[in-house]
């Protein structure tokens, strides 16, 4: 197991959480007496992290919504990650993935530069441009698989022949990714939406971390996945939740309407897992 894969644990057992929470800070959605006040990105996003550090197991950063904010939000992204508990491990959301030189500046830029424990990959180019990631065999490399989006299956589900096997292209990712996991940091990304694909993704890769996006905004059922995602110590899925959580209270109460839907989400997850051994190794609540 990786240096990534153990931080995970030891969160997941720390908080007894399955429960990551995606930092996606968007003005348009952010508490009104914030926005626009001198540092208001990072004071919102730390806030938010104040009131569940205790309940999550990571944090996932999604790029797109700082580098949108322009010289604001890159600057509010590294306040952000500098005042992140230590503890607790990062996700770049960036879905970085290019040949060459670009794919190692990309990596550079994610580990060395901004510190992310792991980042999000996108495979379509070829395993040659991930391996400058997968080259970092301390940091996690969680590979796009079977996404949460509606239009996934427009290439993730096009019939794909492996020797003398026809599988969707989104199982040949997960073999694929299995085979590659040379430093025991690689990982998958599969949304809560599909959770049938999801079961067949872990029946593929057993022992790989799973990243499941979805279960908010784009009613992934948090249930199924759970019960389909994790693996045989009864952890192993990084279950993430944003605007849910970030922007349940737009009011004075942001922070602790935060935690509250935070708390339910882990719970829940926790309920979930009851069948196996919850993420701390105990029988979970519920």
């Amino acid at each position: 197991m990786g240096v990534f894969a153990d931080r995970l644990v030891a969160a997941m057992q720390g908080n007894s959480s399955l429960l990551c929470i995606g930092l996606d800070v968007d003005p348009a959605l952010a508490p009104p007496s914030l926005v626009g006040r001198e540092g208001w990105i990072e004071r919102f996003a730390l806030g938010i992290v104040e009131a569940t550090r205790d309940l999550v197991c990571a944090y996932k950063p999604n790029l797109a919504f700082f580098e949108a904010l322009g010289l604001d939000g890159y600057h509010g992204l590294r306040a952000i990650l500098d005042g992140l508990p230590r503890d607790v491990p990062t996700i770049g959301d960036a879905k970085r993935g290019d040949v060459g030189s670009t794919a190692a500046a990309y990596a550079r830029a994610l580990f060395d530069v901004w510190g992310f424990d792991a980042a999000t990959v996108n495979p379509y180019l070829g395993w040659d441009a991930l391996e400058p990631f997968a080259a970092y065999s301390d940091r996690g490399v969680l590979v796009l698989c079977k996404t949460s989006n509606p239009g996934s299956g427009d290439l993730q589900d096009l019939p794909t022949r492996v020797g003398e096997t026809t599988m969707p292209l989104y199982e040949a990712v997960a073999r694929r990714a299995v085979s590659e996991d040379l430093h025991g940091n690689l990982g998958l990304v599969v949304g809560a939406t599909y959770p049938a694909q999801l079961a067949r993704v872990r029946s593929l890769a057993p022992q790989l971390p799973i990243l499941v996006p979805g279960v908010g905004a784009q009613h992934g059922d948090l249930e199924a996945s759970t019960r389909a995602g994790l693996d045989e110590s009864g952890g192993g899925i990084i279950v993430n939740a944003s605007r849910g959580v970030l922007y349940a209270s737009t009011g004075e109460d942001w922070q602790t309407s935060a935690r509250a839907a935070a708390l339910k989400l882990r719970d829940r997850l926790e309920a979930a897992s009851g069948g196996r051994k919850g993420a701390s190794g105990r029988p979970a609540a519920g």
